[in-house]
C-alpha cells in the first residue's frame, strides 16, 4: 500500500485521451453538500435578485461616492439567531476582522493605526441601516479594498459574524432608528403576559454587552440603557420576544 499505483493533482495521464488525469466532474451531479439551493444562506441575496435594481448613494467626508442602499440583500437572518452564534461570530470576529475594523466596529484596528487604508465604521447610519445580507455579501465577495474572506470562513461563520456585527452596532447606539420589517411585523404574534419575557440567553456577550433585566428596561454592561421593548426584534432581524413588562 505503500507504494500503490495514483496520480498527483495536474500530472499527465496516458490512460485520457487528453492526457489529464484531474477529471471534470461528470455533467449533471453534484457533490455531496454542495448543492447550495438555499439561496439566501449561502449568498445573502433575495430569491430573484434583479441586477438592474436602481441603488442610492451617498458622499463621505472625504468626497467619496458610497453606496447606500442595498435592495437585493436579505434583511433577516435565514438561520436563528442564539447566544452561541453571537459568541462564535465574536470568535471568528476577533480572528478575521479586528486588525482592521477594530474591536468595537469603529475602524481602528492595529494595521489601519499602522498605515493600512482606513475600512468605514460600522457605526454610520448608512451600515446601521444597511440589512444583514450586505455584511454576509461584503465577507463573501470583498467590497473596496476589502478581499474576500469566502475561503477562510465558511457561510455559517459568515452569518455568526453578522449577528455579532448587529452587537457590536446595538452597543454603541442602542436608541437608533433602524428599518423595521413589515413582514417579521404581521408575521410575530401578541404575547400573552406570561410570554412577556426573556426567552432565550440575551447576554450575548458574556464580558462587553450583556444585556440584563433592569426596572422594565434593558441595561448594557457599558453602561447604557435602552427601553425599547421589542423594537430589540426588529433590529436583528427575527423574533426574539422581549417586552418590559414581567
Amino acid at each position: 500500500m505503500q507504494d500503490q499505483p495514483r496520480y498527483k493533482v495536474y500530472k499527465q495521464s496516458d490512460f485520457f485521451a487528453d492526457n489529464r488525469a484531474s477529471r471534470d466532474l461528470v455533467a449533471g451531479t453534484v457533490a455531496r453538500g454542495q448543492l447550495h439551493d438555499d439561496k439566501a444562506f449561502y449568498t445573502g441575496k433575495i430569491a430573484n435578485p434583479n441586477p438592474n435594481a436602481p441603488v442610492q448613494t451617498t458622499t463621505d467626508a472625504s468626497g467619496n461616492t458610497l453606496v447606500a442602499s442595498f435592495p437585493n440583500d436579505v434583511d433577516e437572518f435565514p438561520i436563528p439567531v442564539t447566544k452561541d452564534l453571537i459568541d462564535r461570530g465574536q470568535n471568528r470576529f476577533n480572528i478575521y476582522c479586528i486588525v482592521c475594523h477594530g474591536p468595537t466596529g469603529n475602524a481602528d484596528g492595529m494595521v489601519v493605526r499602522r498605515g493600512f487604508p482606513k475600512p468605514p465604521t460600522y457605526h454610520d447610519d448608512r451600515l446601521r441601516n444597511a440589512p444583514v445580507g450586505h455584511f454576509f455579501d461584503v465577507m463573501t465577495n470583498g467590497w473596496g479594498k476589502m478581499n474576500s474572506y469566502a475561503a477562510q470562513v465558511p457561510p455559517a461563520d459568515r452569518w455568526a459574524i453578522a449577528a455579532y456585527i448587529r452587537t457590536l452596532q446595538m452597543a454603541q447606539d442602542p436608541e437608533m432608528n433602524l428599518k423595521m420589517s413589515s413582514q417579521s411585523n404581521s408575521a410575530a404574534p401578541a404575547a400573552s403576559p406570561s410570554q412577556r419575557r426573556i426567552q432565550m440567553g440575551v447576554c450575548v456577550n458574556e464580558r462587553t454587552i450583556e444585556i440584563l433585566r433592569s426596572g422594565g428596561c434593558y441595561a448594557l454592561a457599558n453602561h447604557r440603557t435602552i427601553c425599547w421593548g421589542d423594537r430589540f426584534n426588529s433590529y436583528f432581524g427575527f423574533c426574539l420576544d422581549i417586552s418590559r413588562n414581567a
